[in-house]
């Protein structure tokens, strides 16, 4: 396919709508216009790309209404349509998709005015406030994350090192509010109760004391500091 065979359906779709339609008008591909209403400018590529959006961008500094367009194969839209999506409502674009000879609308050029998740923004902003330091390390994948829930798992594992606790020492000596909740949740398979009212370390939570040793030695100075 080349890109010139995108024009005729693309053409007789504006038409159908009663629009006059002429590609080529300076650096745009097509425009198209009816009566009084603004222009309508249609960006095409082979295949949805950071060129077409930088086209379609580029056209929106002359004009309101601007569309993408891109053929799409028998099986629809590629795994990231949604994304596809996402990215032209927020830059205020359109989106075509031909098929064949037949042209359909996925989605209308409008201004876009994002909704905040405030909840989850929030989340994000009370781990940020509550982790300590810095232990991880940007753009890697396939690791454990230390978040701050593992940082204070990590100070009532320490704390339960030399032996058992009763509940309110565990929160006194870890410097944990949440001690004797996190241990009883035990997400980690790190605790146990030998007794009731009793916390212990499990041998899964022995190791984990010596695989984050460097991490609980921070954690532990920063309790400390805390207290001065």
């Amino acid at each position: 396919m080349r890109e010139a065979d995108l024009y005729p359906p693309l053409k007789a779709y504006l038409e159908g709508q009663g629009y006059e339609v002429k590609s080529e008008i300076g650096a745009c591909d097509i425009m198209a216009r009816r009566g009084d209403a603004p222009p309508l400018i249609v960006e095409m590529k082979l295949s949805f790309s950071l060129a077409l959006v930088l086209q379609g961008v580029a056209r929106q500094g002359m004009f309101d209404v601007v569309y993408l367009a891109t053929p799409i194969g028998p099986k629809g839209w590629p795994a990231r349509y949604k994304d596809i999506i996402g990215l032209c409502r927020r830059l205020g674009l359109g989106l075509l998709a031909v098929k064949g000879d037949a042209v359909e609308a996925h989605l209308d050029p409008a201004p876009y005015a994002p909704r905040k998740n405030l909840i989850r923004a929030g989340k994000l902003l009370r781990e940020f406030d509550r982790r300590v330091g810095d232990p991880n390390t940007g753009g890697t994948a396939g690791v454990q994350r230390m978040t701050h829930y593992r940082q204070d798992a990590l100070r009532v594992a320490a704390a339960l090192k030399n032996g058992p606790l009763k509940a309110r020492d565990l929160t006194t000596q870890s410097g944990v509010k949440r001690a004797c909740q996190l241990a009883r949740d035990d997400h980690y398979g790190w605790f146990f109760r030998p007794e009731s009212g009793i916390y212990a370390l499990t041998d899964t939570g022995r190791a984990a004391l010596v695989l984050h040793g460097e991490e609980i030695a921070k954690l532990l100075k920063d309790n400390v500091n805390a207290q001065l």
